[in-house]
């Protein structure tokens, strides 16, 4: 698999190299500018309003992002990755995250974006037949700020995203572990003015890039953001990912809100979630009735000083029936508490390291001979982006 990601690599450069001199060859044709996409500050960046209208020339951005980390747990490995695994997923080791490379293409009427990662990130949570891509969408406008956009996305529902360098933590917690990491499917999109978008979309499915039964989801999206410092986003997405073959159907409504606050030295995130799925009550070995589900999360972050921040999170996850958490064992809720301090030497560079308690009603962490309710995290991360 690296030696695939180290050759398409090349093939993306090449072919951005080939553009640029067709772009300056042509005559009469405005030329196409490439630049290094170098953001300082990508806290929630995937979270927030995408305002391309403002795109007047055509332009291409080239990005590359590393995550590095090491993590240990108070859990005896019975599998590669310990459970819940998204980010730091390799217990007392050193790992990577993710090795990204990507390209974005903005025009006036077009726009396009594709990632290819490698990584644990990747191999744990993506499907093996596609993990070398992250995205891979195109998008047109059919009319004015009105954006049609199809191919494989990186998922909006949730507030932590699936790179480090995008959250507050170097962890994940269990909401968003549960939540699609991927969609693919079409979107339809409205910007009605820099403070409002709204969005219906059709996808295959929950979690999967292919198609797993002849059902599709249906979902929508409204984003509010009053002020430049706050957002406020709600996400609706239901379907049916129950195997054609099997006659009982469990439709599944899922409610996913968060707000992001960022204003001088402070950043705040907040999300909850509540879903429920018809036939999926268990009781006495058997599934009837309405399940229910619901989850929260809190996140703090002050930048104390120039180059370094403090940051905490307290989490909630209660999924009785298992509609998302299907086998996890966690009994009626888990909850958790994070801590941790980032120093940033440069703006492009992140170094993290926090710890991490999950406590469950159930114990299904086993270490030490015996299992408990709790599991104890110590997560190093590095990350460097260009």
């Amino acid at each position: 698999m690296f030696f695939q990601f180290k050759y398409t690599i090349f093939f993306v450069l090449t072919l951005s190299s080939f553009l640029l001199k067709a772009q300056q060859d042509s005559i009469g044709r405005r030329r196409l500018t490439i630049e290094l996409k170098n953001d300082s500050n990508v806290l929630f960046q995937n979270k927030k309003i995408i305002t391309e209208n403002t795109v007047t020339e055509p332009k291409l951005e080239i990005g590359a992002y590393l995550s590095s980390y090491y993590a240990f747990y108070t859990e005896d490995n019975t599998t590669q990755y310990v459970k819940y695994a998204t980010m730091g997923a390799r217990n007392n080791q050193f790992g990577l995250n993710m090795a990204m490379i990507s390209l974005a293409y903005k025009s006036k009427k077009v726009r396009s974006a594709i990632s290819l990662h490698y990584g644990d990130i990747a191999e744990s949570t993506w499907p093996s037949q596609y993990n070398l891509i992250q995205e891979a969408n195109v998008g047109v406008e059919l009319f004015n700020n009105l954006w049609f956009d199809a191919g494989i996305f990186r998922s909006h529902i949730g507030l932590e995203s699936t790179q480090p360098r995008e959250n507050i933590t170097s962890s994940m917690t269990l909401a968003n572990v549960y939540e699609p990491y991927f969609f693919s499917g079409a979107k339809l999109t409205y910007l009605i003015n820099s403070k409002l978008s709204l969005q219906l979309n059709s996808f295959n499915s929950f979690n999967s890039i292919v198609e797993t039964n002849k059902n599709k989801l249906f979902g929508s999206s409204i984003i509010f953001a009053p002020t430049e410092h706050l957002s406020m986003t709600y996400n609706f997405i239901t379907g049916d990912d129950t195997p054609d073959s099997v006659k009982l159907k469990h439709q599944r409504f899922y409610h996913n809100f968060y707000l992001t606050y960022q204003k001088n030295k402070i950043s705040i995130g907040a999300e909850f979630n509540y879903g429920i799925q018809e036939y999926s009550k268990r009781k006495n070995y058997n599934t009837i009735g309405t399940a229910y589900m619901n989850s929260s999360l809190l996140l703090f972050k002050h930048q104390s000083f120039k180059k370094i921040a403090f940051y905490g999170r307290g989490e909630w996850f209660s999924d009785e029936n298992e509609i998302l958490s299907n086998g996890s064992n966690m009994g009626k809720y888990t909850w958790g508490i994070t801590a941790g301090v980032e120093y940033k030497p440069v703006k492009n560079m992140a170094i993290s390291i926090e710890g991490r308690q999950l406590n469950s009603e159930k114990v299904n962490f086993y270490y030490n001979g015996n299992y408990h309710k709790e599991r104890n995290e110590l997560i190093l991360c590095f990350d460097v982006w260009f």
